[in-house]
């Protein structure tokens, strides 16, 4: 298997993901409708993932040796837009047609208009049931490839999530790594208030599941972690990833207001100027 557009420097890692959280606010911004804080908060993530981790080819999405990657929180899709443009698999001009009529880039990823997409996404709760499909197939034809599941917690309210994670357990999906974004907001509010999941990795592990707490901005140990979870076999993985919602923007960050609202051009103005002067800290750093 090849691996494509692995970035090893975690200064140049970190540049890239100031890019696409500055390409997010820029996208909801023109769309002026869309989700801020997940999109910002996972952009870290999907820079890992889309220039490390993932073995995949922007030129020919439909690959068969690819990793697949499924988005089952479906409404953060502009950070993974921002990303897959940044990475090569369409112009990043049009990530300004967002949730505008006609464009593919929809408010949720829809499989058949954009290459790159897996599933098409938009009801929570369904990703993981899709990505263990995709795992078990991998399995039982021996496959080399792996699965990606990137998913909120919030999600794991919905009894199909619990299902899909007794099913993987079952079936021992060594092959199956779910990345949670563990930022403690939906859209009803706190997660702890809404329905509370804590103890959150031990539910995981008391269903066969190998956890990792990861700080899911740190790309190094995002990077680390997702190694490990290849070499555990007989089990799949849940990487915890603790985040900060609206991360890197001060107005944005630990506020559930944020999951749903687009900024204001003020707002947006604000926060560019905010990650321009990040950029040039990161910019001094040594890997």
């Amino acid at each position: 298997m090849v691996r494509f557009n692995k970035v090893t420097s975690i200064r140049q890692l970190k540049l890239i993901a100031n890019t696409i959280r500055q390409d997010v606010v820029h996208m909801l911004l023109e769309a002026k409708s869309g989700h801020s804080a997940g999109s910002i908060g996972l952009a870290d993530i999907f820079t890992a993932l889309y220039f490390n981790i993932l073995y995949h080819d922007q030129q020919n999405p439909t690959w068969p040796d690819r990793d697949r990657l499924v988005l089952s929180n479906g409404h953060v899709c502009p950070v993974m837009y921002a990303a897959m443009a940044n990475a090569g698999y369409f112009p990043k001009e049009e990530l300004l047609t967002l949730r505008k009529l006609g464009s593919r880039l929809q408010g949720h990823p829809h499989r058949t208009i954009l290459p790159g997409i897996e599933t098409s996404s938009g009801p929570l709760g369904q990703g993981l049931s899709q990505a263990v499909g995709m795992a078990l197939v991998a399995k039982a034809e021996k496959k080399r490839w792996r699965t990606y599941c990137i998913m909120s917690d919030g999600e794991h309210d919905e009894g199909q999530t619990w299902e899909a994670i007794m099913l993987a357990g079952k079936y021992k999906l060594g092959n199956l790594t779910v990345l949670i974004d563990r930022n403690n907001i939906q859209i009803d509010g706190f997660t702890e208030e809404v329905m509370p999941l804590e103890p959150f990795a031990d539910k995981y592990r008391s269903f066969g599941w190998h956890v990792i707490n990861v700080d899911g901005h740190n790309i190094k140990k995002i990077i680390e972690a997702c190694e490990e979870s290849k070499a555990i076999y007989e089990k799949p993985t849940a990487i915890i990833a603790h985040t900060i919602p609206g991360k890197g923007i001060p107005f944005m960050e630990f506020l559930t207001e944020w999951h749903g609202k687009p900024p204001s051009k003020e707002q947006a103005d604000d926060a560019i100027s905010t990650l321009e002067s990040e950029r040039k800290m990161i910019e001094d750093e040594r890997d």
